[in-house]
């Protein structure tokens, strides 16, 4: 009975899965684009389900993105490099894993949304909305521009990159110096 439930949740998953073309076409561009079309798809859904929810709660936005919404892009990539851990003798399929994923997250969890978001203030040009929300850039960008407040983000990914630099640097000290590998033994 629970195997026909777990079916019945995953089928709609399993049957867009189908939809992705197979990687071998047009050396593997083709389901590359695929995956990403569907991973920003589902990606804005979960968005407005996240908001959804903290609106029901009564959370801020902030807190919702930050707690439910990065614990649910960053869970399958802890069960991931766990496995890869345990799997690889040195598990450097880990440190890669964690790695990547944490870069994607930053520079395509950011970079993507700001695109559209330019190119679409590019071409919406400066409505009176946005005047109104934005007036002191009327005077620089009378034409409209996509507006990012200034934050703590230029900081936050400077501490990523030190921090990711800084273990593969120990990393390979302790390969170098010690043959020791990340889950192995830690001296020879």
């Amino acid at each position: 009975a629970v195997a026909w439930v777990l079916h019945a949740v995953a089928l709609p998953w399993k049957l867009l899965a189908a939809t992705v073309p197979p990687a071998p076409y047009w050396n593997g561009k083709v389901c590359f684009a695929v995956a990403l079309l569907y991973i920003g798809v589902v990606t804005a859904i979960v968005g407005d389900l996240a908001a959804l929810v903290g609106c029901a709660l009564g959370m801020p936005e902030l807190i919702v993105g930050i707690t439910l919404v990065a614990l649910g892009t960053s869970l399958p990539d802890t069960f991931a490099s766990r496995r890869a851990a345990i799997d690889d003798p040195d598990a450097d399929a880990c440190i890669g894993n964690i790695t990547g994923s944490n870069s994607v997250n930053v520079y395509l969890g950011l970079g993507l949304p700001w695109l559209g978001g330019a190119l679409y203030w590019q071409s919406m040009g400066a409505t009176p909305d946005w005047a109104e929300r934005y007036p002191t850039m009327v005077l620089q960008h009378p034409y409209g521009a996509f507006v990012v407040p200034a934050g703590d983000l230029g900081f936050s990914v400077t501490v990523y990159v030190s921090i990711a630099l800084c273990v593969f640097i120990v990393l390979g000290l302790r390969r170098q110096l010690y043959g020791a590998e990340l889950g192995g033994p830690s001296f020879p």
